[in-house]
């Protein structure tokens, strides 16, 4: 992924004020992925296999940096040892937050060995396009390779007469896993053991963009040369109404519409849907060079602007101007029955979009009201 791309999702990231404001100031607090925290876990319930249980451990991280996590428990039985480890992601809002995670450990005889696996509430690969093959457990390379440091770290002088099995469990992973995009991706059964660099930056933009290439490779490696990007659950569930097609198809883009684009157009698709209501469009229509500016007023300004161009009159247009949302706006503007606005605020989203594109994507705009019917699609086939 370029520079330039990641610049381009993180003008588009909207957060709430307050969390903008503790990130600029770096007031964040950092967490650990849950491949850090299956590490913890297995180095733990290998000591313990090793016959010294420990309160903490120590766990290396990529690029040369450590980190302590604390031991939640430890049980020892049959020629096997468990650990849990607790994950704390820091202040991100990610739904493994405080999930237990536990590693069983125990020695086969086949010198060398290091088999890891996933067990009870870790998903399965059930489709390609994910860079892990189809039917493993859902532990992405850099966890992988954590794990297999850590056991050689403590198993050491042992690996040469003997192998190591490790299983990683989350009990509520399956439960978990309904509130992240795993189904859809195919990983089913459980969440997955993630991360890249070990540490979990609170609302990285990094993580989202990752979540949105994954969702399209998923899609293209299916078959599909379209997406329907959405700007959320609610307007998901509607565009699945209005369109037949396979659940990795649809893909939430969130607030990075541009990056999503120009993703697609990267990745040679044909053809993506863009859907939402007017305040998520609006601020598409708007561009991210404006983005920037936090609060209502060039949204309103802007959007004073289109109903001007539809007819609106000066009455109209000062109550536009004083509206509190867009949600706001677009009740004015049924009211006084301003023809044409919603089809222009679409075309408006069409033009951005093909601009961040480079032209290289058909594209479809669509705007729900908030009952889920159509108020206007906009539509140009390349030529």
């Amino acid at each position: 992924m370029s520079d330039d791309d990641l610049s381009l999702a993180e003008q588009e990231q909207e957060l709430p004020a307050e969390v903008e404001e503790k990130k600029r100031k770096g007031q964040l607090r950092t967490g650990y992925t849950t491949g850090t925290t299956a590490t913890a876990a297995t180095k733990a319930a290998l000591l313990a296999l090793l016959g010294k249980e420990v309160r903490e451990v120590q766990v290396s991280l990529p690029k040369g940096k450590t980190a302590t996590l604390k031991v939640a428990w430890t049980r020892s039985e049959n020629g096997r040892a468990t650990s849990a480890a607790v994950k704390d992601g820091g202040d991100d809002p990610d739904v493994t937050h405080g999930a237990e995670i536990c590693s069983t450990v125990s020695f086969n005889d086949k010198a060398g060995s290091v088999n890891i696996d996933g067990g009870q509430g870790v998903g399965r690969v059930t489709k390609p396009g994910l860079g892990l093959e189809v039917g493993r457990a859902a532990i992405n390379p850099t966890p992988m390779a954590m794990l297999k440091q850590a056991v050689e770290q403590v198993a050491g002088e042992q690996l040469k007469a003997r192998g190591v099995d490790v299983v990683i469990s989350v009990p509520k992973g399956e439960e978990l896993a309904k509130k992240t995009d795993n189904p859809r991706l195919g990983i089913m059964g459980g969440i997955s053991i993630l991360g890249t660099t070990g540490i979990v930056l609170p609302y990285s933009t990094a993580s989202f963009a990752a979540a949105i290439r994954q969702s399209l490779d998923v899609a293209i490696a299916a078959g599909a040369d379209s997406a329907i990007l959405t700007t959320g659950g609610r307007s998901e569930d509607f565009a699945k109404a209005m369109f037949d097609l396979p659940e990795h198809c649809f893909v939430q883009m969130g607030d990075f519409a541009g990056y999503s684009v120009r993703q697609a157009a990267a990745k040679k698709m044909r053809r993506v849907v863009m859907a939402g209501f007017i305040g998520k469009l609006t601020k598409m229509a708007m561009g991210v060079k404006q983005t920037h500016v936090r609060g209502s007023h060039v949204d309103m300004e802007f959007m004073a602007g289109l109903a001007e161009s539809c007819g609106a009159n000066q009455k109209v247009l000062a109550e536009i101007r004083q509206a509190n949302t867009a949600r706001h706006v677009g009740e004015i503007i049924t009211k006084n029955n301003i023809k044409g606005f919603y089809d222009l605020l679409c075309r408006k989203v069409h033009e951005q979009m093909s601009e961040y594109s480079g032209g290289r994507l058909e594209i479809e705009v669509i705007m729900f009201d908030f009952d889920g019917r159509v108020l206007a699609r906009y539509a140009q086939a390349r030529h």
